[in-house]
């Protein structure tokens, strides 16, 4: 089944339904769980959702209108075959494509933020479903999930910033995940501004039991391939990347991968990319040539 046709089916089946960031990650646990041996019983699939048993036959009901090869053993137990389906994939036209359409809808919108998601992390810039359930960082994805569906505001515990070099704990309003669950869009209460924070840099998350203040200032900050939001400016970065430049590169920035190339000709790859700050590709190429003195 085309990509597309999937989308639309997603937001009609679950956009209409209220869906939230804490269901599309529910759903994107399930399908991971099926696609991976040994097969799963419906009590099974139950404990590992923490959910009902009623509520893994609606998921089940979902994957087989969605196209996913759903099969089930003599035993009773579930699976997806993955030779034929790896989930809802966009390639990189495709799902840009989409997100400038969302994009156009206004800020306003309230549906948007859960679609972009979807789009996020079906693309081909993206790992899919799998990287979440094995994904150490779960259970503040969980927390973050859950402050946005509540609209509730809460303190991310020993923040580690890059940017200011400090260790500090973040009053933020949540509103939004980008980047397959890396990073988490929010607004900052004490600088008043719209920022993302990797979720690798959260020690914990702790719930301040006080609401939304300012919905009507939250904007979406689509990071790019290094993890840092517009800002007003963008810059074109062409650099030739060794054999070993290009290992370490893709290692630590994986999103950067589909925009580097291998050219035969010169036996190098070539990254072609635009980036919101010039800071994260500066210091990695300063790096390297440290390491090689």
């Amino acid at each position: 089944m085309h990509a597309c046709i999937i989308l639309c089916y997603f937001v009609l089946k679950w956009l209409f339904k209220m869906l939230n960031q804490r269901k599309i990650l529910r759903v994107l646990q399930f399908i991971s769980y099926l696609e991976q041996r040994p097969p799963k019983t419906v009590n099974q699939l139950a404990e590992m959702l923490e959910t009902t048993e009623r509520t893994v036959y609606r998921y089940l009901d979902l994957m087989r209108e969605c196209g996913f090869d759903l099969q089930r053993d003599k035993y009773t137990r579930f699976f997806i075959h993955n030779d034929t389906v790896q989930g809802i994939r966009f390639s990189t036209e495709e799902a840009e494509y989409l997100k400038q359409i969302v994009l156009t809808t206004g800020k306003k919108n309230k549906l948007k933020d859960a679609v972009l998601s979807i789009i996020y992390l079906a693309s081909d810039v993206n790992i899919v479903a799998g990287h979440l359930v094995h994904a150490k960082n779960g259970r503040i994805v969980e927390r973050i999930a859950q402050a946005i569906a509540d609209k509730e505001q809460v303190i991310l515990k020993r923040y580690h910033s890059i940017n200011s070099e400090t260790i500090s704990d973040r009053l933020v309003e949540p509103f939004g995940f980008t980047d397959n669950y890396h990073t988490v869009m929010a607004f900052e209460i004490t600088s008043a501004k719209n920022k993302t924070y990797h979720l690798d840099r959260i020690t914990a998350v702790e719930f301040n039991k006080r609401g939304f203040m300012f919905e009507e200032k939250h904007e979406l900050q689509i990071p790019d391939a290094f993890g840092f939001s517009f800002q007003g400016e963008q810059h074109e970065v062409k650099i030739d990347l060794s054999l070993k430049e290009y290992l370490l590169l893709k290692d630590e920035y994986p999103l950067t991968i589909p925009y580097i190339k291998y050219n035969p000709k010169t036996d190098v790859y070539e990254l072609k990319i635009q980036v919101n700050d010039l800071k994260p590709i500066e210091r990695f190429m300063r790096g390297m040539k440290e390491s090689n003195h």
